[in-house]
């Protein structure tokens, strides 16, 4: 008999099938101070629940050691992500007729980059965050935050105080917390009788059939499709009433839902749509991840060869974006400053400090100009198209951009 991984952070089932094991490696958002800094290494292995198909990791990292109060992500140093929040606030502002006697209420608020445009149009709003520091930078946009983790218990907590919500936004977050149950019970606490919640995550889909491995770190413990999620939220309180595919992050999806009792949102064709596009791809069957791991071994194994051969041809690499997913994919390479000198980050709570793991010093942009790299790899390729934009001066020396995954591409 084969002995379980773990047991389903969800269900409770025991796992038996493996997605890809990455090894040890250290949160992807713990930058360090200095390059001789102590930090810790922590399994990150992906394995998958054959009962409700929720993908997760078998071993967690405590959240508080991952989301403190200088916690280094801030949501508004991407101008697209921050457009992609002001199209969003729009769009649910005429679909659902928000004004200034509604209550919008985001979880994972973050420093207020989607919020903001919800108070800009005299809609009363509430951020919930766990980083101080991230709030701290919210409520100077005007947005009201409570700094806290999300659940239910939080959730009935700010019911009491009278923030029950029209409309619940959780963009990129469900995926990044360890009780998934307790989580998703709190939007249907805190949700008025006909309110709508919007969660957002990169489509599990995508990450398979992009080979898309650098999404799997410690922060994220679930990845997640839409078959596990209807699962999860029936048992929530809460149904599925539309989906709709996004570009961002790889390839997301959108999934509203409003409470089981509520008669007031129809199924939308999107639902029926996406269920059989997971069923053809097969992600109720373990065919389908299986295998996995060879493909991210190959990745690896691009990664490297590329780097070894423009280290062999005396040409200088350096990469922009100290983004975590670019830190699961140079750790699994084992990749440090002998092949990468620096990578540019525009944002300063980034700046000076190095890379988890590879300890690659992290630099303000200008100093791609300084330094003149003959390759500049772009490790969030998901804003590939914003960062080649703006970088786009580096052929004035001959410069050229590479991305890693799917697989190494030039140009």
């Amino acid at each position: 008999m084969t002995t379980p991984l773990c047991t389903c952070r969800f269900c409770g089932s025991d796992i038996t099938l493996s997605l890809v094991d990455l090894g040890h490696q250290p949160p992807s958002n713990s930058y360090l101070p200095s390059a001789e800094a102590e930090e810790k290494a922590f399994p990150l292995h992906a394995v998958v629940c054959e009962d409700c198909h929720l993908v997760q990791l078998a071993d967690d990292v405590p959240a508080d050691q991952i989301f403190t109060a200088d916690y280094a992500y801030f949501s508004s140093y991407s101008a697209s992500w921050v457009a992609h929040a002001k199209a969003y606030a729009d769009a649910m502002i005429d679909r659902f007729g928000l004004g200034a006697g509604s209550k919008v209420v985001e979880i994972a608020s973050n420093d207020g980059y989607l919020l903001q445009h919800f108070v800009n149009a005299g809609v009363q709003v509430l951020g919930v965050d766990p980083a101080a520091g991230c709030a701290e930078a919210a409520r100077a946009k005007g947005v009201q935050t409570e700094v806290a983790f999300f659940n239910a218990e939080t959730a009935t907590r700010l019911k009491s105080a009278g923030h029950g919500a029209d409309l619940m936004a959780a963009n990129n977050v469900l995926a990044h917390v360890p009780d998934i149950r307790s989580f998703v019970e709190g939007f249907a606490i805190l949700l008025n009788d006909d309110g709508v919640m919007t969660v957002e995550f990169p489509h599990l889909l995508n990450l398979l059939n992009l080979v898309q491995f650098d999404t799997i770190y410690h922060e994220h413990y679930s990845y997640l499709s839409l078959l596990a999620v209807e699962r999860i939220f029936g048992e929530c309180g809460l149904k599925v009433f539309d989906v709709e595919e996004l570009t961002t992050h790889g390839g997301s999806l959108r999934v509203y839902a409003c409470k089981s009792n509520s008669a007031a949102h129809a199924e939308q064709p999107g639902v029926e749509f996406v269920r059989v596009k997971e069923r053809v791809a097969g992600l109720n069957a373990r065919a389908t991840y299986e295998g996995f791991e060879a493909k991210c071994e190959g990745v690896r194994e691009g990664l490297l060869a590329f780097l070894d051969a423009a280290a062999l041809d005396g040409k200088t690499v350096a990469a922009y974006g100290a983004a975590a997913k670019g830190n699961t994919l140079l750790n699994y390479a084992n990749v440090d400053t002998a092949l990468i000198e620096f990578v540019c980050d525009g944002n300063p709570a980034k700046q000076g400090k190095y890379l988890p793991g590879s300890r690659i010093p992290i630099l303000a942009p200008d100093h791609i100009d300084s330094a003149q790299p003959d390759y500049v790899l772009i490790l969030p390729w998901n804003i590939r198209a914003e960062v080649s934009a703006q970088l786009s001066h580096i052929q004035a020396w001959g410069g050229k951009f590479v991305v890693a995954v799917p697989e190494i591409e030039v140009w």
